[in-house]
């Protein structure tokens, strides 16, 4: 099934901080937007959840769009313990959001990231500010990237 919308929202979700970036199906452009430095365990997963809410309204209110999250597989393209949280942590986005999710393969995601800002004179402090967010554009390059490629929902996911 093709994306139907333009708006896509990049997540790259972590234990403490979660990863934002906003893409359009049109331009192929993904760009970071912000890191929610919410806990995934705390309340259980509702207070990212809610978090993650709010930032999709603010992103895209009520307009069309759906979210593309970062599917952490081992480096053999098998699915372990984290893939399996992640990919269910997703369901649950998708059922507090009411929105289409699409899962996407983020290996090599956090590593663009760091070569993205190895020689931006940023201090550390501001690149891991930063890094998930970017980390997020990089997971939703490649989903828009697939649906270039292969004109499908995002295949090389």
């Amino acid at each position: 099934m093709s994306v139907g919308v333009g708006r896509l929202i990049g997540i790259d979700l972590g234990d403490k901080r979660t990863g934002l970036a906003l893409g359009d199906t049109v331009t192929g452009i993904a760009t970071p937007t912000g890191v929610l430095e919410v806990s995934i365990d705390e309340r259980g997963g509702g207070a990212l959840l809610d978090a993650i809410a709010s930032a999709v309204e603010d992103l895209v209110g009520n307009g069309p769009a759906e979210l593309v999250v970062g599917l952490p597989l081992n480096m053999d393209g098998t699915e372990g313990p984290r893939a399996k949280l992640v990919r269910a942590f997703a369901g649950r986005i998708g059922a507090r959001t009411g929105r289409a999710v699409h899962l996407c393969d983020e290996r090599r995601s956090s590593m663009d990231a760091d070569e993205r800002m190895a020689r931006s004179g940023l201090t550390h402090k501001q690149k891991k500010a930063r890094r998930d967010a970017i980390a997020a554009a990089a997971i939703l390059r490649r989903y828009l990237d697939g649906l270039t490629d292969s004109d499908s929902d995002g295949a090389s996911c």
